[in-house]
C-alpha cells in the first residue's frame, strides 16, 4: 500500500483516549506540595490535583531504563529516560524530560544528558539543553523557545526563528510522537523542529513485528525517524524507534547513529 501523507496539526495533539487509570492517577503524583504538608495529607490532595493533568501516555513519574551499546567503539553502558514535574518555565506549567546515558570501555567513556521542558498540554518546548562527550569532541546547548512570538535563543548568543508555535527539540520530539495514532503504511511531516531550517521531519511507519527485550515480549510499531543536523550528520540522520503497540507506546528499542561514537543501541531492561 503507498505511503499515505498525514496532517500533522490533526495529529500533533492526539492522546491516548484508552490510557490506563493509573497513569492518570500518577500524572501529577510529583506536583509540588508545601514543604509544611504532612505525607498523609498529600496522598489526599494528589489525585485532585492528577485530575487536572492532560491526558498523555507518559506522566511525571515514569523512568525508562536502558541497556546501551555504541557499536562504533565496542563501548557498553546503561541509559534512561523519564519525566518529573511539574515544573514553571515563564508563567507555564511544564514537566520535565531527562535522557541520559553512559558508556565506557577502559578509558574511552561516551556520555550524554539531554533535558527537555514541555507544555505537555501544548505539546510545546519551552527549554532544551543537551551536554554530550565523546572521546574526541563534546557539545553543550541550552536553549530557550519563546513559542507564542516563534522564535528561540541560546546561551551562546545564537538565536533564530521558529515555523510553528508548538515547537519541539530532539527529545520532546520521541515524546510527543507517543501521542501520534501511527496508521499504517504511512509517512507523516512535520515541521515542528525549534530551528526552522531543520525541518522537516519525516516519520515513516516501517511496521509493526514482536519484539524481545530484558523487559519482556511486545508487540511494537517500528518508526524510522529522518531528522535534519547538519551539526551530528553532516545532512540527514535515522533514528528507528520500536513503539510498544499499546496505549503507552512505550519505546522499547531506540537506534541512532553518533558522531564517532558509531550506531547506538538502547534496549528496555524494565518497565517503569
Amino acid at each position: 500500500m503507498a505511503a499515505q501523507d498525514r496532517n500533522p496539526e490533526q495529529h500533533g495533539r492526539i492522546a491516548s483516549a484508552t490510557l490506563q487509570g493509573v497513569a492518570i492517577c500518577l500524572a501529577l503524583g510529583a506536583a509540588p506540595l508545601s514543604a509544611q504538608v504532612q505525607p498523609a495529607l498529600a496522598a489526599q490532595v494528589r489525585p485532585v490535583l492528577a485530575a487536572a493533568a492532560p491526558l498523555r501516555p507518559f506522566y511525571p513519574g515514569e523512568r525508562l531504563e536502558y541497556a546501551v551499546r555504541l557499536s562504533g567503539v565496542g563501548l557498553k553502558g546503561k541509559g534512561a529516560m523519564w519525566t518529573d514535574g511539574p515544573e514553571m518555565v515563564r508563567g507555564v506549567e511544564t514537566w520535565v524530560l531527562h535522557f541520559g546515558f553512559r558508556a565506557k570501555l577502559g578509558p574511552v567513556k561516551v556520555s550524554d544528558m539531554t533535558l527537555s521542558w514541555l507544555d505537555p498540554r501544548e505539546m510545546a518546548s519551552l527549554r532544551f539543553v543537551k551536554r554530550e562527550r565523546h572521546p574526541f569532541s563534546s557539545s553543550d546547548e541550552d536553549v530557550a523557545m519563546f513559542p507564542a512570538e516563534r522564535r528561540w535563543s541560546a546561551a551562546d548568543g545564537s538565536s533564530g526563528e521558529a515555523i510553528t508555535s508548538a515547537p519541539l527539540d530532539e527529545l520532546s520530539f520521541i515524546y510527543f510522537l507517543r501521542t501520534v495514532p501511527l496508521a499504517a503504511d504511512s509517512t507523516y511531516r512535520f515541521d515542528r523542529h525549534y530551528d526552522a531550517p531543520r525541518n522537516p521531519t519525516t516519520v515513516r511507519v516501517v511496521g509493526r513485528e514482536q519484539l524481545t527485550v530484558r523487559a519482556g515480549t511486545f508487540e511494537t510499531v517500528l518508526v524510522e525517524m529522518r531528522v535534519r543536523d547538519p551539526a551530528r550528520y553532516k545532512g540527514d540522520g535515522v533514528i528507528r524507534i520500536h513503539f510498544s503497540d499499546d496505549a503507552r507506546r512505550l519505546p522499547l528499542r531506540i537506534e541512532s547513529t553518533l558522531p564517532v561514537a558509531g550506531t547506538a543501541l538502547l534496549t528496555l531492561e524494565r518497565l517503569p
